[in-house]
C-alpha cells in the first residue's frame, strides 16, 4: 500500500507537469483521514486552482483555513475562488477577516485586495494596498501594470515609486 506522503509526491509532481488527471488520481488514492490533513488539502487546492474548480477550491480552501489560519494559502485561494464566481465582495471581506494574521508578511494578500477594491470601484483603497503589496514584494508593480482587474489605475501605477 502506497503511504500517503508517497501520493502527495506524486501528485505534486503530476501536478508541476500539468497533469492534472494524474494529480486528481493520487490525491484521490489517499485514505481515511489522511485526506483531511493540512497537506493534503493543500496540494488539492493548487489542483483545483489550476483546473480551474472553483466550487471545490471553495470548499478545500475554506477548510484548509479553518483548520490552519496562519497558513495563507487557505484565505488567498478561498477568496480567488469567490472572486471568480464573480462574488468580488466576499473575496474581499475573506481578505479583511484574515488580515489580521497576515498583513505585515503577505504582499499577495494585499495585492488581491487591491484588485478587489479596483474592481468595486474603490480605488483609494485600491490604491494604498497595491502600495503596500509592493513595498512588500516590488515584483508586484509589474504584475499590477499587466493586471486588468486594476486596469482603471494603470497610469497610477506606472508612476508609482
Amino acid at each position: 500500500m502506497t503511504s500517503t506522503r508517497r501520493h502527495l509526491q506524486y501528485a505534486s509532481g503530476y501536478l508541476k507537469l500539468g497533469l492534472l488527471v494524474e494529480a486528481a488520481e493520487e490525491l484521490e488514492a489517499i485514505q481515511g483521514k489522511d485526506r483531511l490533513l493540512p497537506s493534503v488539502m493543500s496540494l488539492r487546492s493548487d489542483l483545483y486552482m489550476e483546473a480551474e474548480q472553483w466550487d471545490l477550491l471553495l470548499a478545500v480552501s475554506q477548510e484548509l483555513a479553518r483548520q490552519r489560519p496562519r497558513y495563507e494559502k487557505g484565505w488567498i485561494h478561498r477568496a480567488y475562488a469567490l472572486r471568480e464566481m464573480g462574488r468580488v465582495a466576499e473575496a474581499k471581506a475573506v481578505l479583511i477577516e484574515a488580515e489580521p494574521l497576515h498583513w505585515r508578511k503577505s504582499a499577495t494578500l494585499h495585492y488581491n485586495l487591491a484588485c478587489y477594491c479596483s474592481l468595486l470601484g474603490e480605488h483609494e483603497d485600491a490604491r494604498k494596498r497595491l502600495a503596500i503589496a509592493c513595498k512588500l514584494d516590488p515584483a508586484f508593480k509589474a504584475a499590477a501594470l499587466d493586471d486588468p482587474d486594476l486596469k482603471p489605475m494603470w497610469d497610477d501605477i506606472a508612476s508609482m515609486k
